[in-house]
């Protein structure tokens, strides 16, 4: 089977604006289809609480006909349009969808974070994990969250093999970003959101890019928009992720990102395995 993860940074904006960088995000949906994958998750849809409307169905569909769409969206009392996670799979797979709810803080369980379907032999999970934010301010519930998370995906491991992908907001190691040297204190590389990550792993996960390529340097999956020539330079860091249960991990056969062209931000990631 075929995943692909995306964060899209608003499917509202990609779908239906006239923007050169949603042109771009459309070449990436473009990308996306030609690859034909089983499954899709995207992350930061940004959509209202009613979900997708007319239009982004319609989008959809033209871009991915055949498929199921499932999402979950921010809701009261959380930010509107904001956060926000989609899956799409196609139509000849069975799948039973939940939105989980981890206790978390703040509104973090508000934000239409996390979306699993059950695909019966294997859960597929989509996180869109919380940023620290500016200042840090977010730090202590970002912990807070990624135990919570690590202890869910545990959960479900014990019944049957997870493979869980999306924007987990964490650079893992010095090597997953350009200029570790200068970001020690940075909201996704401080020394608490490396342990959650870690922690993560220690539950019985591996990080399917890291295990199949090792140490393979200079390989991210965003590049900042705010800095023009961060992708140019590959300035970048790898904070999108597929990991998969220990378990399954030799089922593994492809992990790694699909070219965005010039578009900066977060760029696709696939996986294929055997499962």
């Amino acid at each position: 089977m075929k995943f692909i993860s995306w964060n899209i940074d608003s499917l509202n904006a990609a779908l239906t604006s006239d923007s050169p960088r949603a042109e771009l995000s459309r070449n990436v949906l473009r990308t996306i289809a030609g690859e034909d994958p089983d499954v899709i998750a995207i992350q930061e849809t940004k959509l209202p609480a009613t979900g997708p409307n007319k239009k982004h169905k319609a989008a959809l569909e033209e871009f991915f006909p055949g498929y199921q769409v499932e999402w979950v969206s921010s809701v009261a009392p959380a930010r509107k349009s904001y956060a926000g996670t989609m899956i799409l799979y196609k139509e000849d797979l069975t799948g039973t969808m939940s939105q989980p709810k981890l206790g978390a803080p703040d509104t973090m369980d508000a934000e239409g974070r996390i979306l699993t379907i059950d695909f019966g032999g294997f859960y597929f999970v989509n996180v869109y994990t919380p940023n620290a934010g500016g200042e840090l301010k977010r730090l202590p519930d970002r912990q807070v969250w990624d135990k919570l998370y690590a202890d869910y995906l545990s959960s479900l491991d014990q019944e049957k093999p997870v493979i869980a992908c999306g924007d987990f907001n964490c650079a893992h190691e010095e090597i997953d970003l350009a200029h570790p040297e200068n970001n020690h204190f940075s909201a996704g590389f401080t020394d608490e959101e490396r342990e959650g990550f870690t922690n993560l792993l220690n539950h019985g996960f591996v990080d399917s890019f890291r295990y199949l390529h090792g140490n393979v340097p200079s390989v991210y999956s965003w590049w900042a928009q705010r800095i023009k020539t961060s992708k140019i330079n590959n300035s970048g860091w790898r904070i999108d992720y597929f990991l998969v249960s220990d378990r399954i991990k030799d089922q593994i056969k492809r992990s790694e990102m699909l070219d965005s062209g010039p578009r900066q931000d977060h760029t696709p990631l696939v996986l294929e395995m055997d499962i």
